[in-house]
């Protein structure tokens, strides 16, 4: 009778044991998947924050894009007198003003809708942002204060309009009564007949430093 009884007593043990064993092997399991889990989640945070900071990053550099005009360098001036920019020349398509280093620009962020050039006279200041596209696509631009002769004003006009890839129009905040711009190119003339004149035609318009040669000078903005 007592050995029997032993004999249950032992036997109730043993499941216990194996059921503690049993129970201790699922919470062992359950912290593992538990703190896999945590890593997981950890990694996503992580990663995501990276993410989101590298967006807000980029979202901010695009946004100052949009107000500069992404350029560095600055002017040499060569023994003709012509001011080649050193440095970088951003061309990113923005629809907001450019704050541009050097007036009339000769380059950097721009509209996307281009300039008319095709021999094109503008009457009033034009906008920046699109007469830099013009460039980009090889035209030279002629600009002009008040305090430029009508005699050179009318006989540059002349010279533009029997000229593709070229455009003319006055600008009040340049340092000198008459220049000429390429895509990071830029002179100053004394006048019509100034022979640096047909020198920067013959090499800029459609020139080497054209960033995208053949594109259109119509079909874009006219005012």
């Amino acid at each position: 009778m007592g050995s029997a009884k032993n004999s249950s007593t032992a036997a109730r043990k043993a499941r216990i044991e194996e059921m503690r064993r049993t129970e201790r092997a699922r919470e062992r399991r359950n912290r593992a998947l538990t703190i896999a889990a945590s890593v997981v989640v950890v990694v996503g945070l992580v990663v995501g924050g990276v993410v989101l900071v590298n967006s807000q990053s980029k979202d901010s550099t695009a946004s100052g894009d949009a107000k500069g005009s992404g350029d560095s360098g600055h002017f040499t001036t060569g023994k003709d007198g012509v001011k080649t920019w050193s440095g970088k020349l951003s061309r990113t398509h923005v629809t907001s003003k450019v704050s541009y280093p050097m007036h009339p620009p000769v380059g950097g962020n721009h509209n996307p809708v281009w300039l008319n050039c095709n021999g094109d006279v503008y009457p009033k200041q034009v906008q920046d942002e699109n007469a830099v596209h013009a460039l980009e696509h090889g035209a030279v631009w002629v600009s002009y204060t008040a305090k430029a002769s009508k005699a050179d004003v009318d006989a540059l006009a002349a010279k533009v309009k029997k000229t593709p890839y070229s455009l003319m129009s006055p600008y009040e905040n340049q340092a000198a009564p008459l220049i000429l711009s390429a895509w990071g190119h830029q002179v100053s003339v004394k006048s019509a007949s100034d022979p640096e004149v047909d020198k920067f035609f013959a090499a800029y318009v459609q020139g080497p430093q054209t960033p995208e040669p053949g594109a259109s000078c119509t079909g874009g903005v006219m005012k």
